[in-house]
């Protein structure tokens, strides 16, 4: 896990973990995380009960899954 994140992206991922509509790849993107990365994240910065909530609510759900008609907003001048 990278150790250059502030309290305050910490906080903003935590917040994106939750949100229904805020896929995985929103975060990786953003804060260049992968899902276990959030997960482990979220396991450290949470009460285990609010963990196990939060896991039972995003295992298997699409929205968590996949950018639908997804195109990075950035694109390097490497990039095709």
């Amino acid at each position: 896990m990278p150790k250059d994140l502030s309290s305050l992206d910490i906080d903003r991922i935590v917040e994106m973990a939750w949100e229904d509509r805020t896929p995985f790849e929103a975060i990786l993107f953003q804060f260049n995380l992968k899902e276990k990365e959030v997960i482990h994240l979220m396991r450290s910065n949470l009460k285990a009960s609010s963990f196990r909530m939060w896991r039972k609510r995003v295992s298997g759900r699409k929205t968590k899954h996949g950018f639908p008609n997804y195109e990075p907003r950035f694109k390097s001048p490497n990039q095709k």
